[in-house]
């Protein structure tokens, strides 16, 4: 059972998702919360597995909320994942809402299926995003790359960069695979490995993480998505 926390300062809002998530056998809604504070305080007292988070809420707002119930990746939000709601189709919205470690982004205006799918997507480890959205993003926001070729991380062998790098650039696994003659159940490996060397919550900040340490440079990546 899947334990979902709602923060949304609009009641109706909440109970429409109450509603939603409800038919699902595999979801239970364990809280809400209508504001930022509470919903800080609830994530910490009721430990759900996925916070719904409003944006803009009184109090303080989903991004500083997200900030604190994850605790910038310390044991207080071990294993807790975060899908930012919101009305206004935001870029800088995405992009402050991944630095604050959320797993996804959706609209409001989604439908009631995408709202399930994203509940059980980031529940399972997985990223809200399409990588070529999440390049897209984090290329416009991030500083720019050192001049000098960035290092390793000595964390990673050869080949767990070389994944790190094709996954920042917006490649799936079936494309990693292509692309380094290797099986799809052998990237998958080495994209969990890359993760949890890096202390990484999932592959979307994998991506934001290659973005800030230069590793990948803002606007470098396939000509389909340029």
């Amino acid at each position: 059972m899947l334990r979902v926390l709602l923060a949304d300062d609009q009641d109706l809002v909440r109970a429409g998702f109450r509603v939603i998530l409800g038919m699902e056998d595999d979801i239970e809604v364990v809280g809400e919360a209508g504001d930022g504070f509470a919903a800080v305080e609830l994530a910490e007292r009721l430990r759900p597995d996925v916070v719904l988070m409003d944006v803009q809420m009184p109090g303080i707002d989903g991004l500083e909320a997200t900030r604190r119930v994850l605790g910038g990746g310390n044991t207080p939000g071990a294993g807790m994942r975060v899908v930012i709601l919101t009305t206004f189709d935001r870029e800088d919205y995405l992009f402050e809402a991944l630095r604050a470690g959320a797993s996804g982004f959706l609209l409001k205006n989604a439908s009631p299926e995408d709202l399930v799918e994203a509940v059980r997507i980031v529940a399972r480890g997985d990223a809200l995003l399409s990588p070529a959205v999440t390049r897209r993003v984090i290329a416009r926001f991030s500083a720019p790359a050192p001049a000098a070729p960035a290092h390793r991380p000595p964390e990673l062998t050869d080949r767990e960069f070389e994944v790190l790098v094709k996954l920042a650039r917006g490649a799936s696994n079936a494309e990693i695979a292509k692309e380094l003659y290797l099986g799809e159940t052998t990237v998958k490996t080495h994209v969990s490995r890359v993760l949890t060397k890096l202390g990484l919550r999932d592959r979307t900040h994998a991506v934001v993480f290659a973005y800030e340490k230069g590793i990948v440079a803002p606007g470098v990546g396939r000509a389909e998505d340029a």
